[in-house]
């Protein structure tokens, strides 16, 4: 079947549209690239111009995920107000959303980094987004005076991270509430309860 001209880029779009719903749904390992191709109505030739290795589509779809989870975990955080002690909680409304959404399958990151091997270009990506999301929270951290701000950031993304395991194997949405409550508290040990002292 040939394929429809379209302008420049769009079928780089819908290859990468087509990855993003079946490596979400199925994990990159349960895709294959003629999957993709197939779905994405793209030529064989098409995809491999714009993806020489299959890797290669997985890292462009974790960084399309890393794009909406940690811009939805900043917005959150934005939107809880200007005190970082407020984000660091606020970031949580982040989870709510996440575990809303139809087809919900958990964190695309530590799902992919569960079948892929350690050391490769792949399961690499997966930490560097953890260690980014966990820097940017010891930021918020520090600028909310906490006097351990690399614990502080440590046991709430474990906490994001359960909050994303739990919703997905409990289908419960009452998961993200409890997780946000939770870092309610992590964050008043850490720094004090406001107006108490």
């Amino acid at each position: 079947m040939p394929e429809r001209r379209t302008p420049a880029g769009s079928a780089q779009d819908r290859i990468l549209d087509t990855a993003f719903r079946l490596f979400y749904a199925h994990g990159p390992r349960g895709v294959g690239v003629d999957t993709v191709i197939a779905e994405s109505g793209v030529a064989k030739a098409t995809l491999y111009k714009h993806f020489r290795r299959k890797d290669d589509l997985v890292l462009a779809y974790l960084d399309r995920v890393d794009q909406a989870w940690f811009g939805a975990l900043r917005a959150a955080a934005r939107e809880a107000g200007d005190d970082p002690r407020d984000q660091l909680v606020g970031m949580f409304d982040a989870l709510t959303g996440a575990c809303r959404r139809d087809g919900y399958r958990g964190c695309a990151f530590i799902n992919t980094a569960a079948e892929s091997p350690a050391g490769g270009p792949v399961h690499a990506r997966t930490v560097e987004h953890k260690t980014v999301v966990r820097a940017w929270v010891t930021e918020l951290a520090r600028r909310a005076g906490a006097a351990n701000p690399e614990l502080l950031a440590r046991q709430l993304t474990l906490l994001l991270d359960g909050g994303l395991a739990s919703g997905v194997l409990d289908g419960d949405q009452a998961i993200a509430e409890a997780a946000r409550q939770s870092a309610r508290t992590l964050v008043d040990a850490a720094l004090g309860v406001p107006g108490v002292g």
